[in-house]
């Protein structure tokens, strides 16, 4: 037996996605075995067919043994070497197997008279073939981009394949659409991307099952018109070609959901376009458009049109205002003068679209169904028919907490916490949920999904990813009733349902980790997890004192069902970087497990039997869990009254160590926890207008000199602190100490201490007012905030000072910096130096009225989603609000504050600024904003008039100026 050559692709939905895109990929040791197999059994390949071919029969008869390729419905040869020679071989033996093959990956970069006397056989040797990969792109140019396959055409013989359902052709040098494609009647996926088409044939249009046409990436100029007659066709891609106009028939895609027309050149759109009721996504991104049908506005399922980056100068005031639809990259003017909704316009009651200001916090849903965007940036689409009643949604956002975010030992999270109301009630139909996130830092093995609560346990929904600009991303999920929600990074999770006939599954972030479960390991179906963590060989060496220390990636399983499988289930690990399995030293080689919640890494090395191969170790186990499964872990309350959520239990984890020392498991404790610290500094800034406004900041250390480079033109303060180690969802406070104490009562501050809570990928970010009780009329107050881990304490205890002396992640202290409140001058007396920031603004005047910067920001906080069109009818040209949503692509509150206040800075001392505003809230369906900005106004023109009678200054009541004056500033000064 071959212990180099593992079985690939077994039947059934052992995969955790399809057979074409993963899961079939061949491990470099792999590969070096099967090229020794074709040496010892085939011979070399010619030029000419027939002597291949004569080859394959030759093998057969002498019963050279071949690998076994073959395993159940899958074959893939795209990454063998010479498989269209071995794909001969299996035909000459005549292997009944061959019957039953459902699924065929050949490369296209075979010689091209093999491969097509190959394909020409599949017909009688393949009968039930659903899909045929025969992709290019295996090989790689100098400089690393894929080059194209020889495949140029495709035998007629083809067209007998009666139950092709999947055709992949992508990157070869396809110059026409073979014949026999349009032949092929139960075609339902055509993939054509990368190659050289210039045109499609007329003929497209007769594959009756066709729901899917990806034809990016070719020399394309014109379409045919026959592709409208596609009434089956849900996704066309046709981005990077060359179309310069799109034919009217295309709007005959009744069933179509999503049109990719990006990097083309079209400088229209047929109205017909306004007649794809299904569609859903409408990409049109990095043409020459200069104008749009406004029928695309009323499209009921629209979520997303992408126009960004073409030549619009107007644009239809339905589209101008909807949420979905993305409009950066344009040259538009100014706004049109014509009101959003004038008279006659039809109103279309199948999908209502709200826009929710931030003091709402519900919304009515009825069965006509609507499209809702929130205050925070939140979108929802409520199809028609999701309810038989109208239902009264609630939503509310809860700043992230370990109570409220549930995650793994390597999970990060990317958002803050959506709590949507009534929970539990069930939609008839899928409500579709998008949530903004920050972009993770790590992307390799690692994905994004969207986690909630549902049956009292957390669970992740399949999400799909939506990118508006280059840093602000959208995470998209169906969800079939409302709960929490939240988004987060994890390691990809590979996942299969394993039946009585055994199956294979790999891990798709890492090729080389697989778990074979052979033919009666379990007597029903049953679901297994996998996700591997992959661990960074630079700073285990350090921690060891062992430059030769290597660990493989490590890998967590997970089951359910009867705790025991029937039969011995293989484990496949790679070895550790460095070591292979012909110079290893076996005593070196060390086996880990870990089952929570223990803490401890037993190592299992003796109880399993290491088979080694060049590249791999492979054991067997009857169980993932070597201990008896721990209680149900203790429920935690949740910060609603009357929900308890039960804690996720951890997944059993095995680790391959490659190491001299001996006693390996408190080493793999400490490597462990290393793999899970962020090194962070903390910051403590003062407001340079205001020295009693602080900032506290937890910085990730590489973003430490950039924020600081943003934040000194406006805060000063000490250098940041050493570098710290924090964990993921880590609790810690701030304490004001010396002195200076926090001025206000605030909901995260226990006893004049700031509470925090450790995310990487959030702003760990407070801004507090300050105050002392020392006289700061005599001299400047000089005091500190020390930082602490976990939660607060009753109080600091006074050896605080000594423990900063012990450094770790075991120390309470972590670092302290300097707060120094300057003297204050003349008659200034404590806390007025807060008043500098929020000074009068010169913005209007004192018998019309004032509006202060604590005006502008209650406005700022009320416009929520609807300031782009407020800022439009302010005059703000369109290139600024481009500027103002990537500077602040992260926070909707900082673009609203920053085009308000940057508008009433420059509108200072100008008359008539004030009407202005109300006018623009106006014009932008804001009639209660400017509601309240004209009570403001009312209340100020009142006190002016009354502040004039108490100083006796009202008109024929006038006394001596100077004797007023006088009197009024001794109780000012009082």
């Amino acid at each position: 037996m071959v212990h180099g050559y593992r079985k690939r692709g077994l039947p059934g939905p052992c995969l955790s996605r399809p057979a074409w895109r993963a899961g079939t990929c061949l491990a470099p040791e792999d590969s070096r075995w099967a090229m020794a197999a074709v040496a010892e059994g085939l011979e070399p390949e010619t030029a000419a067919v027939e002597d291949a071919a004569r080859d394959a029969t030759d093998a057969a008869d002498a019963g050279l043994g071949a690998p076994p390729l073959l395993v159940g419905n899958r074959l893939s040869l795209d990454l063998y070497p010479r498989g269209c020679h071995r794909l001969l071989h299996l035909c000459a033996q005549q292997v009944r197997q061959l019957l039953e093959v459902e699924f065929l990956r050949l490369s296209g970069h075979e010689d091209p008279q093999l491969l097509q006397a190959t394909l020409a056989r599949l017909p009688w040797s393949l009968p039930r073939l659903r899909s045929l990969v025969l992709k290019g792109g295996q090989h790689r140019d100098a400089l690393g981009a894929c080059l194209r396959g020889s495949l140029a055409t495709l035998p007629a013989s083809l067209s007998g394949l009666a139950h092709l359902a999947h055709l992949d052709l992508s990157f070869n040098s396809l110059e026409t659409l073979p014949a026999c494609v349009p032949q092929l009647c139960g075609l339902g996926a055509l993939l054509l991307s990368h190659n050289c088409l210039s045109e499609l044939p007329e003929a497209l249009g007769a594959l009756p099952a066709l729901t899917f046409l990806a034809a990016t990436h070719n020399r394309l100029q014109t379409l045919p018109t026959a592709l409208g007659s596609l009434s089956t066709l849900q996704r066309l891609d046709l981005s990077e070609n060359l179309l310069d106009a799109l034919p009217p028939e295309i709007g005959g895609l009744s069933s179509l959901a999503e049109l990719n027309l990006a990097s083309n050149r079209l400088q229209g759109l047929p109205a017909s376009l306004a007649g794809l009721r299904s569609l859903r996504l409408l990409v049109l991104h990095s043409n020459l458009l200069a104008s749009v049908p406004a029928g695309l506005a009323r499209l009921p399922l629209l979520t997303r049109l992408d126009l960004r980056d073409n030549q619009l100068q107007d644009v239809p005031p339905e589209l101008l205002d909807a949420p979905f639809v993305r409009l950066q990259g344009n040259p538009l003017g100014g706004p049109s003068p014509a009101p959003h909704s004038p008279p006659g316009t039809p109103v279309v009651p199948e999908m209502p679209r709200l826009l929710l200001t931030s003091d709402l916090d519900s919304f009515a849903v009825t069965p006509l169904g609507c499209s809702v965007t929130l205050a925070c940036g939140v979108r929802l689409q409520f199809p028609v028919g999701a309810t038989a009643t109208p239902v009264t949604v609630r939503y509310r956002l809860w700043l992230p907490e370990p109570r409220l975010v549930p995650l793994g030992p390597h999970d990060s999270l990317l958002s803050g916490v959506l709590e949507l109301q009534p929970h539990g009630v069930a939609f008839q139909k899928e409500v579709g949920l998008w949530l903004l996130f920050v972009p993770p830092r790590a992307r390799r093995c690692r994905e994004v999904v969207v986690r909630t609560l549902s049956d009292n346990s957390w669970s992740d929904l399949e999400t799909h990813l939506e990118e508006e600009a280059p840093k602000r991303l959208w995470a998209r999920c169906q969800v079939p009733h409302f709960s929490w929600f939240l988004v987060v990074s994890r390691p990809v999770s590979d996942a299969c349902l394993v039946p009585p006939e055994g199956t294979l599954l790999c891990s798709s972030g890492h090729p080389g980790v697989k778990v074979t479960f052979p033919p009666g390991a379990t007597e029903e179906p049953r679901h297994v997890r996998m996700q591997v963590v992959r661990v960074g060989s630079r700073e285990l060496p350090a921690l060891l004192g062992e430059p030769e220390a290597a660990t493989s990636p490590l890998l967590y399983l997970s089951q359910s069902g009867p705790p025991s499988f029937l039969r011995p289930v293989t484990v496949q690990l790679p070895l550790p970087p460095g070591v292979t399995g012909l110079s290893l030293d076996r005593s070196h080689l060390h086996l880990l497990y870990r089952a929570p919640p223990a803490a401890t890494w037993d190592d299992i090395t003796a109880q399993v039997a290491l088979e080694l191969t060049h590249l791999y170790a492979r054991f067997q186990v009857t169980r993932f869990s070597w201990s008896v499964p721990p209680p149900t872990a203790s429920s935690v309350p949740h910060p609603c009254p009357g929900l308890r959520t039960p804690l996720t239990p951890s997944l059993p984890r095995y680790w391959l160590w490659y190491t001299t020392k001996t006693c390996v498991g408190g080493l793999a404790r400490k490597a462990w926890e290393r793999l899970r610290l962020h090194r962070v500094n903390l910051i403590a800034l003062q407001r340079r207008r205001d020295p009693e406004q602080v900032l506290l900041q937890c910085l990730p250390r590489n973003k430490v000199d950039s924020t600081l480079r943003r934040l000194l033109e406006r805060y000063r303060g000490p250098e940041p602190s050493d570098t710290v180690e924090m964990f993921e969802g880590e609790k810690f406070f701030a304490a004001f100490e010396r002195g200076i104490d926090v001025d206000a009562d605030r909901p995260d501050c226990v006893e004049g201490r700031v509470c925090f809570v450790f995310y990487s990928h959030l702003k760990n970010l407070k801004e507090v007012y300050v105050t002392t009780t020392l006289d700061r009329r005599a001299q400047a107050v000089r005091g500190q905030v020390s930082f602490y881990r976990g939660e607060v304490p009753e109080e600091v205890p006074e050896e605080a000072g000594a423990a900063r002396q012990k450094r770790g992640a075991d120390a309470p202290w972590m670092a302290t910096l300097p707060i120094k409140l300057p003297r204050l001058r003349g008659s200034e007396g404590p806390g007025q130096g807060a008043g500098l920031s929020l000074a009068p603004l010169n913005l209007g005047d004192a018998e019309t009225g004032f509006l202060t910067q604590s005006n502008l920001l209650n406005v700022a906080g009320r416009l929520g989603p609807d300031w782009p069109a407020v800022a439009l009818h302010l005059g703000l040209p369109y290139r600024e609000l481009q500027r103002i949503r990537h500077e602040f692509r992260d926070d909707l509150d900082g673009q609203i504050r920053h085009m308000l206040f940057s508008w009433a800075e420059r509108q200072a001392g100008q008359p008539g600024a004030v009407g202005l505003l109300v006018q623009a809230l106006e014009q932008s369906d804001r009639r209660d904003v400017a509601e309240e900005v004209r009570a403001v106004l009312e209340l100020g023109r009142r006190k002016y008039q009354e502040g004039i009678q108490r100083t006796s200054l009202a008109p024929g009541d006038l006394g001596p100026s100077g004797s007023s004056a006088s009197q009024s500033a001794e109780p000012a000064q009082a």
